[in-house]
């Protein structure tokens, strides 16, 4: 499956444009062969937009979902978008998955807050493990922060995740992890890992762009730089079950002697 990750921060605080940037980059991607589109984190309403956050949040099935699937129908593709979730008096950072005929096949609330701002406008969510299957892969849902987490990534690898799409809001100094750390995710648990980044100063933070798609060999398919920038790469199953059987890191562990970890 061709996969493509829209780097950009579209326009804070304008869902409206924020959905034509998305329709227009759903052309591309479809254009180009992609079967999978994903947004950074927080990608339809902007990330720094302080109270806006709780103003513009909206149901997982509000009218902006009813809108990219629309797009995603229209265009014929599946795709990954990060939002403000409304449920009640609670407002969540997520991610939802929605199929190329429209249909929501997964909803991820981000389970691992990063710093005060997200404390200030967030309610953790308490599911590790979101996934849906999605052209013979299954996908799995993380935002940001969750995979920095080597447990929470580990989780997936052991409920099959074959390909984990991260929406990102990564910032100076953090660059490394798009660098370093996400690729050897990919590796240590044997699986894809799509990590789709934000760019440019919004409010106090600078995020770092670096989009990146690694393989379970550790190896970056694609990495965006530092713009705005729409990078595809391919997701092999083939690749992915030869590697799963030459780098066997699932069924050689020892869960009995890792009970100190919890």
């Amino acid at each position: 499956m061709r996969s493509a990750l829209l780097q950009s921060s579209g326009r804070p605080g304008s869902t409206v444009e924020n959905l034509k940037v998305l329709d227009e980059a759903a052309g591309r991607a479809a254009a180009a062969g992609a079967g999978l589109l994903v947004t950074p984190e927080m990608f339809l309403t902007g990330y720094a937009i302080g109270d806006d956050i709780a103003r513009l949040a909206e149901p997982a099935d509000g009218e902006c979902a009813d809108a990219i699937a629309e797009t995603a129908t229209r265009h014929g593709l599946a795709v990954v978008y990060g939002y403000p979730e409304r449920d009640g008096d609670a407002v969540f950072n997520s991610a939802q998955l929605i199929s190329a005929d429209g249909t929501r096949l997964a909803n991820y609330r981000k389970t691992h807050l990063f710093g005060c701002f997200e404390r200030d406008h967030f309610t953790p969510g308490e599911q590790q493990v979101v996934q849906a299957d999605l052209e013979g892969l299954r996908v799995g849902l993380l935002i940001c922060y969750d995979v920095e987490f080597p447990e929470n990534v580990r989780a997936h690898a052991l409920a099959g995740t074959d390909l984990l799409v991260v929406p990102t809001a990564q910032m100076h100094p953090f660059q490394f992890v798009a660098e370093s750390m996400i690729p050897v995710r990919a590796f240590e648990n044997q699986m894809y890992v799509a990590y789709v980044n934000r760019v440019g100063r919004e409010g106090e933070f600078e995020f770092v762009g670096l989009s990146t798609l690694a393989g379970p060999d550790g190896v970056a398919r694609t990495r965006a730089g530092r713009g705005d920038e729409l990078v595809l790469a391919d997701v092999d199953p083939v690749f992915l079950a030869a590697s799963r059987e030459a780098n066997p890191y699932l069924t050689d562990r020892r869960p009995g002697l890792y009970g100190t970890l919890v």
